[in-house]
């Protein structure tokens, strides 16, 4: 695996709640550095059999050289389409670690850290005409205090709005210098956790990230096998609350429909009451994982 590349995050919780069948044919919807792909693929026989989807070019330099894997270069937001093109209509599981990768988190000029200097970019596919510098320079006022709000949680996002709208008129912004210059006005000890939100709120919006988890999620439903796993780790609660609430009843909002005796049909039952989250020595060892919070549920019967 590339070093620069993340290690894994719940290696091994992730691929043993995954893989019930050696046999079986599985899913890594987050390629990155192969870490979740190769762990899966040792747990699989001759028989096995796993496909890998990654949008993002660098991904494409881990390809693991294996007869029983195929990495399929598009958007997990595409997973049926993909399976049935290459003959499969149902697999034994599915896995999704979601988020930034250390390695995007570390190339400046992919523009996805606040550490360093680059063009505000954010692409998770490189490909796309649709960046971070589009958001801050062509959205009107309401639509970035709208995302600000909804997918960075914060508050005061009617101020940053109109901050970002007032030093454009003068300049187009381009870098992360440039946008984080813009909020010298937050104090110094809550600086960081603004930044990492705001950035947050600009991926989310950039890689469309809250629509392609519900997509994902919803064609689960039909891919996936009756007992076949569905494990999701997410990063931020925005994802959680999909996550969990995909797995307890098939929606994401509202309630769903019940019988006269109380009960209602979910395409998915969780493995666990509580969130399944890494160690101590796994966050002291890895601090991507600090944030981390995985989820398990099986198929139901149809």
């Amino acid at each position: 695996m590339n070093s620069s590349y993340h290690n894994p995050v719940l290696l091994k919780e992730s691929v043993d709640a995954l893989v019930v069948n050696p046999s079986g044919i599985y899913v890594d919807c987050t390629f990155g550095g192969g870490g979740h792909s190769r762990e899966i693929l040792s747990r699989l026989d001759e028989n096995g059999k796993l496909f890998a989807f990654d949008q993002d070019e660098d991904a494409k330099r881990n390809m693991i050289d294996d007869p029983r894997f195929e990495l399929v270069d598009q958007n997990f937001r595409y997973l049926k389409n993909n399976l049935r093109f290459r003959g499969v209509k149902q697999v034994d599981g599915v896995l999704a670690d979601l988020g930034v990768s250390s390695h995007q988190f570390d190339t400046p000029e992919r523009g996805f850290s606040i550490r360093f200097d680059g063009d505000l970019d954010m692409r998770m596919n490189s490909s796309s005409n649709f960046s971070a510098r589009t958001i801050i320079n062509k959205y009107e006022e309401e639509d970035l205090a709208r995302i600000f709000y909804e997918y960075g949680e914060l508050k005061g996002s009617r101020r940053l709005a109109s901050e970002i709208v007032k030093a454009r008129a003068n300049q187009k912004i381009k870098t992360v210098e440039e946008l984080k210059n813009i909020f010298s006005f937050i104090p110094k000890n809550k600086e960081n956790k603004f930044l990492a939100q705001l950035f947050q709120a600009l991926r989310i919006e950039v890689n469309d990230e809250m629509a392609v988890l519900k997509e994902m999620l919803t064609q689960c439903g039909d891919v996936i096998k009756p007992e076949g796993r569905l494990v999701v780790i997410s990063y931020h609660s925005l994802e959680d609350r999909l996550v969990k609430r995909y797995m307890k009843n098939g929606m994401f909002d509202g309630e769903p429909e019940r019988d006269i005796y109380g009960n209602w049909s979910a395409p998915f039952k969780p493995l666990q009451s509580k969130v399944i989250v890494p160690t101590n020595d796994e966050i002291n060892d890895n601090s991507r994982a600090r944030s981390a919070k995985m989820r398990i549920a099986v198929r139901n019967e149809k």
